[in-house]
């Protein structure tokens, strides 16, 4: 692991030092990390480079979207900061926070922000470990890694490596961040078919990690089908080096060669086949969870963190293509579910696409216990159109704690982020947004916001090219969040925002 510093106090470092030059050279020799693709089904009818580049430019001419890198935003939003990205040179990924620290995930390692003033962001540490996508998370003095790309060992000096070769490694890293200037790797674990994404479910003694992973190949000796469950992990928080996989608990039992899953195509044309989950979010304090996984959308029971059980199963074969992400309301009545079409690298926010496929769907959940179902009640989507040559479809993002509202905030990668509010299941509506114009409007190049997540009174995004930014909404339906103040927050580990937070009802909006 190489690891570059940006006060005097860091230049310790994990190993041997490096110069920054040193640093920018390793990376440009790595380069960015491949990791297994969202298999959302591809837009049809994509247009050559002349007639993106031809439409791109009159869209832009016209005044129907920004110009190339322009920032635009609803007048209830403030662009508060910007941070380029540093000496990490691959895609930005997730985000996590813990006290006046965020966390970023890059295809080449992660880095360390201090936010304690949000106008102005500093950058604590960068710690080179290519093995993407890194999705990230912290509990304590652990910091979580998922690794979804063959590599040759499981160290932060690994190279690519052929899946079809047994010595080949991916799963989960762990490392000690006791010291924000100078995280240790401490542990790794490896899982069947690598972690795309990872699910904190953290108690007292250990932390459980629900690991997601997918498209398994009989020709993969790690990652075969069936691959119709989810990587259980338990980590000892004194001795995480003791980290191991405890459970593989299948979720889409059945009789054919890959479980009982959606089939996908040709049974459902356009939907993905399910071979695993992309992501999962619980809900500790209601001892849920919510699964997306990739053709169906789960809800079930983690009582038993070891052996969560399946209450509900949904799909919809219509206009969901990819199942990718979940969100609880804080009632834990709803949960919204994201469709990833295109996965990720799509430009499905045109009129050709519609406002229904690459959305949200918001569902109620209805009726007790093991009874509980799934309701689908609308679609939500933002309707700022964008460039074809923008990729741009529903993403990540998380709640904006609003006692009595369900207010989210999300990315949409070149979409930019949206702040919407769906307390009304059947009729949600955009309440505020910001977006650049596209990267490029001569061809298609991937980028925009791939988290959005509202913390302590501000939003932060993680641009997968451009890096970090800070946004701060005011608007009276938003306001009283502003008193919610959390000492750590991973998304995807849903709190009970107004059980563990200084909330008070007594804000003057």
């Amino acid at each position: 692991m190489t690891q570059l510093h940006t006060t005097r106090a860091g230049r310790r470092g994990l190993g041997a030092a490096v110069a920054a030059a040193g640093l920018l050279a390793a990376l440009l020799a790595a380069g960015p990390a491949a990791a297994t693709p969202d298999p959302g089904d591809a837009p049809a009818g994509a247009a050559t480079s002349a007639e993106l580049a031809a439409d791109t430019r009159a869209a832009i001419a016209g005044g129907e979207i920004p110009g190339v890198d322009e920032v635009v935003h609803s007048r209830n939003v403030q662009h508060v900061a910007h941070l380029p990205k540093g000496a990490l040179g691959g895609t930005n990924s997730d985000l996590a926070f813990q006290g006046r620290y965020a966390f970023a995930g890059n295809y080449d390692g992660f880095t360390i922000y201090d936010i304690r003033n949000p106008r102005s962001p500093r950058t604590v540490a960068e710690v080179l470990c290519p093995g993407s996508q890194n999705d990230i998370s912290v509990s304590g003095d652990l910091l979580f890694l998922s690794t979804d790309s063959s590599r040759s060992d499981d160290s932060c000096s690994s190279t690519s490596q052929p899946a079809t070769e047994k010595s080949s490694w991916e799963g989960m890293k762990i490392f000690d961040i006791s010291d924000k200037r100078n995280p240790k790797y401490v542990a790794a674990v490896e899982t069947a078919c690598g972690s795309h994404t990872h699910t904190l479910v953290p108690e007292r003694r250990n932390v459980y990690v629900y690991v997601s992973s997918y498209s398994p190949n009989a020709a993969f000796p790690d990652c075969r089908p069936p691959h119709d469950g989810i990587s259980v992990i338990k980590v000892p928080r004194k001795a995480p080096q003791r980290a191991e996989v405890v459970a593989f608990p299948v979720l889409f039992p059945g009789d054919g060669p890959d479980g009982g899953g959606n089939p996908g195509g040709p049974t459902n044309p356009g939907v993905s086949k399910t071979t695993g989950c992309h992501d999962i979010t619980v809900l500790p304090s209601k001892d849920l969870a919510a699964g997306a996984c990739m053709g169906d959308g789960i809800l079930f029971d983690i009582e038993d963190p070891e052996n969560p059980r399946v209450i509900d199963r949904v799909q919809d074969n219509v206009n969901f293509a990819f199942w990718h992400s979940a969100t609880f309301n804080q009632r834990a009545n709803k949960v919204v579910f994201t469709d990833e079409l295109g996965g990720g690298g799509g430009a499905t926010c045109n009129a050709e696409i519609g406002p229904n496929r690459g959305a949200d769907g918001i569902y109620d959940i209805k009726g007790r216990g093991d009874h509980r179902k799934l309701v689908f009640r609308s679609y939500f989507k933002i309707d700022r159109h964008q460039a074809d040559t923008e990729n741009c479809v529903a993403h990540n993002g998380s709640l904006i704690p609003v006692r009595g509202r369900d207010i989210m905030v999300q990315a949409w990668y070149q979409g930019g982020v949206s702040v919407w509010d769906f307390t009304d299941s059947a009729r949600p509506r955009e309440i505020g947004y910001f977006e650049r114009g596209p990267l490029s409007d001569t061809a298609r190049v991937v980028g925009g916001s791939w988290s959005a997540y509202y913390y302590n009174g501000h939003i932060y995004s993680n641009d997968m090219a451009k890096g970090l930014d800070v946004l701060r909404i005011d608007d009276r339906r938003t306001a009283p969040a502003k008193r919610v103040r959390m000492d750590e927050l991973n998304v995807q580990t849903q709190p009970d925002y107004f059980d563990q937070s200084g909330y008070s009802d007594d804000f003057d909006d």
